[in-house]
């Protein structure tokens, strides 16, 4: 009902204005009904196509390269995104103003899977919590990727770019097209794109499986009455195939995504407001994992689990302009649906028998109402603060189905056996903001800030139904949510430095974050409130938390064509309530870059260095950390030529010295009945090449 009544005021509006055409007098690039950002410290920018970028897998790939970002692998993309220790929807990942939440319960496909590279302009990773506008929770950070509208030349109503790639040792192939054509009252955007990899082998020539072939589709209308006011609707598909994942025990044939995205906006007056933004978006992920059509079988029964998830929302905002203080007002409303079905068989049938209902038509609903101001206070000063109130409504629908098989119990009985609670509709009502002061000094900006974000648990923390029991030694492997966690409630302490110098810049960031009702994935030991003791089944608790660490990236323009950076990142996490390591946090993590440029020609290197993890989550742990990882270095060199004003070749070679390495939070086959699970080894030496024209 709420998101109806979203829909409906915002198609008022949209109505209402897309009519109104007015003198061309501005940009329609200056709307700012969004946080500022971009000049802030611990706010970055990037273009999704610089040359040192080679031949990512996916974008979560390409945003490892961004200081304080790590990501989990599992296989050749889908890589999951972790900034500042905090990974999931701990994350806000918005895809040109939509949210998409991923299919498979062990996160296979994570948002920035379904985020075609090819397909955005620039992504801004804000790190921490500095907004509270583009939803609830976000303590980790928020990631926005982003696409512009089209620019036409005068006389030119068209535009466009190709790019093809190649990349060895997985045997990479890639191609895109981007084409656009339009008159001042509007515009048509037409973007395919396509890659097809195979395994890759690791430094010790060892293959990891990690195969994919992956295309995508958009479809971007535009009007543009004025140059104040943009109506948009774009209609997106994304198409994955034959996935494999040496990280988890199934592979996944199929995964597809359907998004399509409705939004307006205004820089001019409209009533009391400066400029508006109304936006409105659907997606429809299908998912498809088994053990058995893409691998060979290794357990007693076929498994296929096939899920959706369907994610609609939208958001309204305004600015106000009260003197020289800009007050952002707006709403929001999200709505997830997801169900995902374990069917098992023999190992010569397919699986037809319902085995687990993994996710019992699990529902989430979350509205949000926000404000947030930025204030000058004389010349050097400015003050920015945000309140955000969100109302979280959580249920399932299948919680009483009982599945096929004879010993596999309801969803509700499995809460109850492991939690002693069944699922009921849960109402929960968070309240979050932050306060944050800058003050210019010198050639830089110094800020602190304070924070509170509160973050509900998500669809597989709170009511995933996993039952898994060897009939035979009675080993249960059951992986159970919780519907009775509560939000995890961070409080966060930050200070920072961005100073740019007529030869050198420096960006530093501190951070703590005091975290209360952190939810952990364990394993039952029989803690407070966990009913079961095996040690093997994973379960989700509440406990307290401590993260904290630091942030620095630095460069030097030692000559005009001779340039320097180097960058470093560190976080420490702890269970501070079983005085426990938390598994999955990256250790030091440090890059030294040089980059040289002579006319049309580039050449640059990079040597990523990660420091040995020995604070793992091992002994009596949660299961998620393999080892103390050892460090490591790696080279990395690459390369641009300009051909012509509209055509260029890039070119590089990573993992230049063949190592054989893994980051700490990359993942382990889960399988139970692999006892060689190892950690995901990253890519030995690629030697890559890219070449694209613009018209």
């Amino acid at each position: 009902m709420r998101f109806t009544a979203l829909s409906l005021a915002i198609s008022s509006i949209l109505t209402t204005q897309a009519v109104v055409a007015d003198e061309h007098t501005e940009d329609l690039q200056d709307v700012v009904v969004e946080a500022e950002g971009g000049t802030s410290p611990a706010v970055t920018t990037a273009p999704m196509d610089g040359a040192s970028s080679g031949i990512p897998g996916d974008a979560a790939d390409f945003l490892r390269d961004i200081n304080g970002v790590s990501g989990i692998r599992m296989g050749g993309q889908g890589i999951d995104p972790i900034i500042r220790g905090q990974s999931q929807n701990r994350l806000n990942i918005l895809m040109d103003g939509a949210y998409i939440h991923g299919g498979c319960p062990n996160r296979m496909d994570p948002p920035t899977a379904y985020s075609a590279m090819e397909s955005y302009d620039s992504v801004t990773v804000i790190k921490g919590s500095q907004t509270v506008i583009y939803g609830g929770g976000g303590s980790g950070g928020t990631v926005l990727f982003e696409r512009n509208a089209p620019k036409f030349e005068q006389g030119k109503p068209y535009l466009g770019s190709a790019e093809v790639g190649y990349k060895s040792n997985s045997q990479t192939k890639e191609a895109s097209v981007d084409v656009a054509a339009g008159t001042e009252l509007g515009f048509a955007r037409g973007i395919i794109g396509y890659k097809d990899a195979d395994n890759y082998e690791d430094g010790d020539g060892n293959e990891v499986r990690s195969a994919f072939t992956k295309q995508s589709g958009n479809l971007i209308l535009g009007y543009t009455p004025d140059t104040h006011k943009l109506l948009q609707l774009n209609l997106e598909a994304t198409r994955e195939d034959d996935a494999l994942y040496a990280g988890a025990g199934m592979d996944s044939p199929m995964s597809d995504a359907d998004n399509i995205r409705l939004k307006y906006e205004q820089n001019d007056q409209v009533g009391p407001f400066s400029a508006i933004k109304a936006e409105i978006y659907s997606s429809e992920v299908d998912h498809l994992m088994d053990n058995y059509s893409l691998r060979e079988l290794t357990a007693p029964m076929r498994m296929s689990v096939p899920t959706t998830s369907d994610t609609r929302g939208g958001r309204l905002l305004a600015d106000l302009m009260l003197g020289e203080t800009t007050l952002t007002v707006g709403f929001d409303i999200q709505n997830n649906e997801r169900d995902a079905d374990r069917f098992s068989g023999m190992a010569n049938m397919e699986p037809t028998s319902l085995q687990s209902i993994m996710w019992p038509g699990a529902e989430l609903e979350q509205t949000g109402i926000f404000m947030e101001l930025s204030q000058p206070i004389g010349t050097l000063d400015r003050v920015k603060a945000g309140l955000r109130y969100d109302r979280v409504d959580a249920s399932i629908s299948r919680g009483d189905e009982k599945p096929d098989l004879g010993p596999s119990p309801t969803p509700n009985n499995l809460y109850a056996a492991y939690y002693a609670d069944t699922s009921d509709e849960t109402t929960e009502n968070n309240v979050g903001g932050f306060v944050q002061y800058e003050r210019e000094v010198g050639d830089g900006t110094f800020y602190t800030g304070f924070s509170r974000s509160v973050r509900t648990a998500d669809s597989t923390e709170r009511y995933l139904a996993s039952f898994s029991r060897n009939m035979m030694t009675m080993m249960d492997m059951s992986w159970v949510g919780n519907p009775e966690l509560e939000p995890e409630k961070h409080h966060q302490l930050e200070a920072g430095l961005r100073w740019q110098g007529s030869a050198w810049d420096t960006d530093v960031s501190v951070f703590y974050n005091d975290v209360s009702d952190y939810i952990l994935r364990d394993k039952a030991r029989g803690q407070d409130g966990i009913l079961v003791a095996n040690g093997t089944a994973n379960i989700y608790r509440n406990v307290d938390a401590e993260f904290y660490g630091i942030e620095w990236e630095g460069g030097y323009q030692i000559m005009e064509s001779l340039s320097t950076t180097a960058s470093l990142a560190y976080v420490r996490a702890e269970n501070t309530t079983d005085d426990r390591n938390i598994a999955q946090i990256a250790p030091l993590e440090a890059t030294i870059g040089m980059e040289y440029t002579m006319g049309a020609l580039e050449f640059g290197g990079n040597l990523r260095m990660n420091a040995e993890q020995t604070r793992a989550d091992l002994e009596n742990g949660s299961g998620q950390d393999v080892q103390e990882t050892p460090g490591w270095g790696v080279i990395d060199l690459y390369g641009s030529y300009e051909i012509a004003e509209a055509a260029e070749v890039s070119f590089g070679i990573d993992n230049l010295l063949d190592k054989s390495y893994a980051y700490h939070v990359n993942r382990a086959n889960a399988d139970p009945f692999n006892p060689e699970a190892i950690q995901v080894n990253e890519p030995g030496r690629e030697v890559w090449v890219k070449a694209g024209v613009r018209f």
